[in-house]
């Protein structure tokens, strides 16, 4: 604790579940091994009861709780958390401690995961987002974002002598280090534009010998705490086991349930030094090479999967990931999108083998059967992930003369359920609740009135309009070489009850 106080070398924004179970438990690693002897100083920037309910009441600590594929679960303490604090300057003990972290020379690195959510600035119009707006036209120190008061934290280590320090986004989004820099840049240029902030702040943050934002790939399956895994440990003698739910609806607890499997790949620009993470399993590289893993990993051979699952078992009443894998239906739709589809066109990172990441993610990784993951966890932001998952995929076919884009069959059935799964009726005809997503009102309104039985006249201009939505699909579907084959998928899948069954199945079979 000591140390950590005295000179912190990585503190961490964002404190959910990811974090708690892996950036942690990479720390705690190293300090088990006497690679490091500074634990963590971390913030909360958006849900201070996780602070209040699960940090400060048990001493910062964190049951890891490992669910193995073989069905054998492990557990650790992991105690690398040295200080939680709330990154708001409305309690001003917490944000002293902070300001102090990032004033010290021995700061090598500052990590996050705050969601891809996290970094946005803009609404889906490129207008600026109210809360950034407000921010834009205060004082710095009356910012009110956590990207705000970021700023104002990178503007301490400035003025404490234009220290060195690595930005290192931890969240699963493509170039997430350059999201991060864009959204610092912006905030900080408006403001010096303004004269509220010197002109060499901004020379200090463009200059990637003092500020770094370097590029990650993230990968590691983290469910909400599962009542199940609350009663193992509860007949281990664990005593303090209780599910939270905050009032920001974060779902957490004194543990953390994840998969065995992880991995983490950096890109290796660190100004100021940094932790010894490769003794603990992480990949540091150049920016090429984790933009080739990122894009394997979110484009071909995991995400687009997850996804399709997600969509599909919410549409089939399904709970559970693990029991989607067992329907031959849908495994062999899985298995389609990655081997047939997908692999075609994935760029070999070198350092991991996509076929074996594949290989991976497909017998051990979705069919453990002690995951709890749901399809309504997956489903989340669905608009904000087909564009990278599906649109990059439709994209490097009709950019290869040698692959026939019209060959797809399963990547324009995903954006047919995804459609479907937006008017809120199952294939039994029963109603659900769509999971959550910034755009789930503007895009529900586009098909609104689209029914069981609804004819093509009705409901295809409603679906064209939808599909032409670049932002969302990552390319306009309604005037590419798929738009028939999407169409028709859904004419299908609204023609009544049973029907998304049937598509899935008619694809499969293609």
């Amino acid at each position: 604790m000591e140390n950590t106080k005295k000179r912190p070398e990585w503190l961490h924004f964002g404190t959910g579940n990811l974090f708690r179970v892996y950036p942690a438990a990479l720390c705690q690693n190293l300090l088990n091994k006497g690679e490091m002897d500074t634990g963590l100083v971390c913030g909360d920037c958006y849900d201070f009861e996780l602070i209040d309910k699960l940090f400060r009441p048990h001493d910062n600590l964190t049951v890891g709780v490992t669910l193995k594929a073989d069905g054998s679960i492990s557990k650790e303490i992991i105690g690398s958390v040295m200080q939680a604090e709330k990154c708001s300057n409305e309690f001003p003990e917490d944000w002293a401690i902070l300001v102090k972290a990032f004033r010290n020379p021995s700061l090598k690195m500052v990590s996050f995961t705050i969601t891809e959510k996290g970094y946005a600035i803009y609404n889906t119009d490129g207008t600026l987002l109210d809360s950034i707006r407000d921010d834009l036209k205060n004082l710095p120190m009356k910012a009110h974002t956590f990207l705000g008061r970021l700023v104002i934290l990178l503007l301490e280590r400035f003025n404490a002598g234009k220290l060195p320090i690595a930005l290192v986004s931890f969240d699963n989004s493509p170039h997430n280090g350059e999201k991060l820099q864009k959204a610092v840049l912006k905030i900080a240029q408006t403001w010096q534009i303004k004269k509220l902030i010197p002109k060499e702040f901004i020379d200090y943050l463009t200059d990637s010998s003092k500020v770094a934002f370097p590029w990650t790939m993230i990968d590691k399956i983290t469910p909400r705490p599962n009542e199940k895994i609350a009663e193992l440990l509860k007949k281990d003698g664990y005593e303090d086991a209780a599910l939270i739910i905050t009032r920001k609806g974060t779902y957490c607890s004194t543990f953390v349930n994840s998969e065995e499997v992880q991995y983490l790949v950096i890109e290796d620009q660190f100004p100021n030094g940094r932790p010894p993470l490769e003794k603990a399993g992480v990949y540091f590289t150049d920016r090429e090479t984790v933009n080739k893993v990122e894009k394997m990993k979110g484009c071909t051979c995991l995400n687009p999967l997850h996804t399709a699952l997600a969509i599909s078992g919410c549409l089939l009443g399904y709970k559970l990931i693990y029991d989607e894998m067992k329907d031959n239906d849908l495994r062999k739709m899985i298995e389609i999108l990655g081997y047939k589809e997908g692999l075609p066109v994935v760029v070999d990172p070198k350092i991991i083998n996509p076929k074996k990441f594949l290989d991976e993610v497909l017998t051990k990784r979705f069919t453990n059967p002690f995951m709890p993951d749901t399809p309504q966890r997956i489903a989340t932001d669905t608009s904000q992930k087909l564009s990278i998952r599906f649109g990059e995929t439709v994209k490097a076919y009709l950019a290869n003369p040698e692959l026939d884009v019209k060959s797809l069959e399963i990547v324009p059935l995903v954006l047919a359920l995804w459609c479907r799964y937006l008017l809120a009726i199952d294939d039994e005809g029963k109603s659900f609740e769509l999971s959550s997503d910034p755009f789930l009102g503007e895009v529900c309104m586009i098909l609104e009135g689209i029914k069981f039985g609804s004819p093509k006249e009705e409901f295809e201009p409603k679906l064209e309009t939808l599909l032409s939505n670049e932002k969302i699909f990552g390319f306009n579907v309604s005037e590419s070489p798929i738009a028939e084959k999407v169409k028709s998928y859904f004419e299908i899948m609204i023609s009544g009850k049973g029907k998304v069954r049937e598509a899935i199945a008619q694809a499969c079979r293609k």
